[in-house]
């Protein structure tokens, strides 16, 4: 049956993505994120006021499973290594793996899930400027927590400073802890897997990965249980706002193809000569591409001796 469509309305034709455009934008997430982390240093003083704030209310509220966490973790290296490099590596492992299998597998997907990654991010950072909060590992001793990243630093690539690589702790900004972007990340990752991953492994590992991050990241001291949960709330404001965001990046594309169009059509006008109807040409002048006659001046195939004009040779007869 031939399909109908509306008059005034047109179509959306999806164009192929490529991997080289798609590429830049996938190191545009993680040098934004990094570049983030590394400018909002914000004051020492109104980080820790920050971080202790965040304590009390989660207290106040009986939310604090840091401690019993961040115990277990220190007390077994059995549990306590593996959340330190689960910490230090899976967020940037999973994340571009995922991007890159929507990517190869759902295309049609694959824009509106990078756009919400994107968006999630930008707002991340913009509360990593706003509200710099030291993390429960570098609080003072008597508020019972222990980095267990510097703890078994020995076993991993991290230094004791920050999960950066040993000798760039300093490079980093170690009070860039709300939201939690590796939770917010993780989400992402899981809700991914879970719509468009076709198996049951691929459903359970949906779930369980953000999940998972969530217990890593409040056992490693690295943030607190309201830290994961405003990376949650990043990631759901960043999938509202992804529709806004892909329209304004239609409109600005239209407005940016509309702009070059007069362009592109005055260079290919240079190049080709057209000649009107009613176009006059000078005497002796030839209009472009225009025979000259085998006959001689004056003279054209099949005229005669009067139209040739006096002292013309008669026809044979």
């Amino acid at each position: 049956m031939p399909q109908t469509v509306t008059p005034g309305i047109k179509r959306a034709v999806p164009k192929t993505l490529r991997w080289w455009t798609e590429l830049p934008l996938i190191v545009l997430v993680y040098a934004s994120y990094s570049a983030g982390r590394l400018l909002a240093r914000g004051d020492v003083s109104s980080a820790v006021d920050h971080g202790l704030a965040i304590l009390r209310v989660e207290k106040a509220l009986r939310l604090n499973a840091e401690h019993p966490l961040n115990r277990l973790f220190t007390r077994e290296a059995w549990l306590g290594v593996p959340a330190d490099f689960w910490y230090a590596s899976l967020h940037y492992l999973v994340t571009p793996a995922i991007l890159i299998w929507l990517f190869r597998s759902r295309a049609v997907r694959y824009r509106a899930a990078r756009t919400w990654l994107l968006t999630s991010t930008f707002i991340g950072l913009i509360g990593f400027t706003l509200l710099p909060t030291c993390p429960p590992r570098l609080l003072s001793q008597g508020h019972g927590f222990v980095d267990t990243m510097a703890q078994y630093s020995s076993y991993g690539w991290w230094g004791g400073e920050a999960s950066a690589p040993r000798g760039l702790g300093g490079m980093t900004n170690q009070y860039a802890a709300m939201p939690s972007l590796h939770v917010g990340w993780a989400l992402w990752c899981g809700v991914m897997l879970w719509r468009y991953g076709r198996t049951p492994a691929a459903k359970v590992a949906g779930i369980a990965y953000p999940v998972l991050t969530t217990i890593v990241v409040m056992g490693t001291a690295n943030h607190y249980f309201l830290d994961a949960a405003a990376g949650a709330a990043v990631m759901g404001a960043g999938l509202l706002l992804t529709p806004v965001m892909m329209r304004l990046a239609d409109l600005a594309k239209e407005r940016l193809s509309a702009r070059s169009a007069p362009v592109a059509a005055a260079s290919q006008g240079a190049g080709s000569s057209i000649v009107s109807g009613e176009c006059q040409t000078s005497p002796g002048e030839r209009i472009p591409r225009q025979r000259v006659s085998r006959h001689g001046p004056g003279a054209e195939p099949g005229a005669t001796p009067a139209d040739a004009g006096d002292g013309a040779p008669a026809a044979a007869r």
